[in-house]
């Protein structure tokens, strides 16, 4: 049967059909794989699922390194009608455990290495473990033509299962299946759990097609995990739905060393990064420059504020338009960007335009608020979820008024683009000043001396909050304090300028690279 036209599996069947021949993945250094051939392993894999007692509706959850194992198994979980709930291998067993009760997986898919934390917590959990394979011969033209996905259950082999195509024929995706299920990473609580449909990916999978003009003849290099949902949705899914072609580092995860070697010899176009690689990209290229650099469409930033003067380096070092969007898990990834410079100017400091859904600025009573005044952004569309699971006080607090509530401030310039100021949660709120961390990052970055920075809250007797930072310095300088709030004291109000630096070599972040505040401001404050 034929998926639905308007789920994520029909486009990906879709661009098969019309790019059959075209590359598809390549596993970096090793083999390839084309629309056709990545096709027919996805309906191999989830023959094989559905063979193991896998129905729709139930949860699979997928632990691995970025592998081409994953992404067949990925789309064969959501082909079955059933719901891949990826999780980051670097859990802990106890983390491991939340997550496959919470999200009430019904097996454990790992790589043939195995996870061992991640099997552990199963196996406590009496959730069955399968593992995904794919064996390439090795062959003179580098094809792996026939490459063939094995899946072996813990209490079964799959060879007792049916041939390859009978469980298929009669199973439609329907565009309401939970298709992705995912826990946002929690900035203040426990995290919660987003349930993606197929219609929800379709769709942003649609708008960064447009936003982006992504074709089949682009290609990029994945340098982000596919457990979240900005390499899985933007890197990947976005690029196979286009008929375009995506290559994964041999390593199964970024490498500074290999990262502009893979993009010349598999003809990359674009990438996408979150600030931090995009830090360890420029710090490489100014200390161990490339050759030569790929002529690229656009490089894309997401997932964290991009400061102006990292935007500014990364276009001169790489000649490429820097287009900083915004998005987050409960709108299947992609909100706003800024758009291509064929399409309009993009914007320092600002995270665009909205793409494919509406977009307001409200005050706390729902009301639409003019340019230039902050409010909290707000979103409806066909990609944003219809809620959390089994978590209806988080419910009744985001979906106020018509509007999914982000939880981030912001406000319109009189262009329509989008200017982040913070987490609502994460102002500092110094004596009744409330100040974006977002803007002292700004400015601390743009001191040749400091590599990274961020601002962060910390409790104060007199104030309520006070405000500290802490900073990487740029290799081989011995940037002080003192500098350091010379700097800021000439660059920024005076209340706003931090009370304490911290001078370290690393920060906390989250798997995604992320640097979490919350986390910072406890990692410091506690050594003090």
């Amino acid at each position: 049967m034929e998926s639905s036209t308007s789920t994520l599996t029909g486009l990906l069947r879709r661009a098969a059909d019309t790019f059959p021949s075209r590359r598809a993945i390549s596993v970096a250094g090793k083999f390839d794989l084309t629309h056709s051939r990545l096709q027919h392993l996805v309906d191999v894999a989830a023959n094989r699922l559905i063979s193991a007692g896998i129905k729709p509706g139930d949860v699979v959850a997928l632990t691995f390194p970025n592998t081409v194992e994953f992404v067949i198994t990925f789309l064969a979980v959501i082909r079955a009608r059933a719901t891949a709930a990826p999780l980051n291998p670097a859990y802990t067993a106890e983390e491991f455990e939340f997550y496959l009760s919470d999200s009430q997986s019904k097996l454990l898919v790992t790589s043939s290495e195995g996870i061992k934390p991640a099997q552990a917590a199963a196996s406590k959990l009496t959730i069955p473990c399968a593992v995904a394979s794919l064996n390439t011969p090795e062959q003179a033209d580098n094809k792996a033509a026939e490459a063939e996905f094995t899946l072996s259950l813990s209490h079964r082999s799959d060879s007792d299962s049916n041939s390859d195509n009978d469980l298929l024929s009669g199973l439609t995706n329907d565009p309401s299946d939970v298709a992705l299920f995912l826990h946002t990473s929690g900035t203040t609580s426990r995290p919660k759990g987003v349930p993606l449909t197929q219609h929800n990916l379709f769709s942003s999978v649609r708008n960064i097609q447009s936003v982006y003009k992504l074709t089949e003849s682009d290609s990029t290099v994945i340098v982000l995990p596919l457990f979240h949902v900005h390499g899985l949705i933007c890197g990947l899914l976005s690029s196979i739905g286009a008929g375009a072609a995506v290559a994964l580092p041999a390593a199964g995860r970024f490498s500074a060393s290999r990262f502009w070697k893979d993009m010349i010899k598999y003809n990359a176009t674009w990438y996408t990064a979150v600030p931090t690689i995009h830090q360890i990209v420029l710090d490489r290229h100014q200390s161990n420059p490339e050759p030569v650099y790929p002529k690229l469409r656009f490089i894309r930033s997401c997932s964290a504020s991009l400061a102006p003067a990292i935007l500014g380096r990364l276009e001169e070092a790489f000649g490429a338009p820097v287009l900083e969007a915004y998005a987050m898990t409960e709108a299947s990834h992609l909100m706003a960007s800024n758009p291509l410079p064929e399409d309009g100017p993009h914007k320092a400091g600002s995270v665009g335009k909205p793409v494919g859904q509406e977009m307001a600025i409200l005050d706390e009573t729902g009301r639409v608020l003019e340019a230039e005044v902050n409010g909290e952004v707000c979103i409806r569309g066909p990609n944003v979820t219809k809620g959390y699971k089994n978590n209806p006080d988080a419910n009744t607090a985001a979906f106020q008024f018509g509007w999914f509530h982000t939880g981030d401030l912001g406000y319109f310039d009189s262009d329509g683009y989008l200017h982040l100021v913070g987490r609502i949660k994460e102002l500092i709120n110094r004596g009744g000043e409330k100040i974006s961390p977002i803007e002292v990052d700004a400015v601390l970055l743009s001191h040749p001396d400091i590599a990274q920075a961020v601002a962060f809250g910390v409790p104060d007797d007199k104030y309520g909050e006070e405000i500290n930072c802490a900073i990487i310095p740029r290799e081989g300088s011995n940037i002080d304090e003192e500098e350091v709030l010379r700097f800021s004291k000439k660059n920024l109000a005076s209340f706003k300028v931090p009370k304490k630096v911290f001078i370290t070599d690393s920060l906390p972040k989250t798997a995604t690279g992320k640097i979490l505040r919350r986390l910072v401001a406890e990692h410091f404050v506690s050594k003090k």
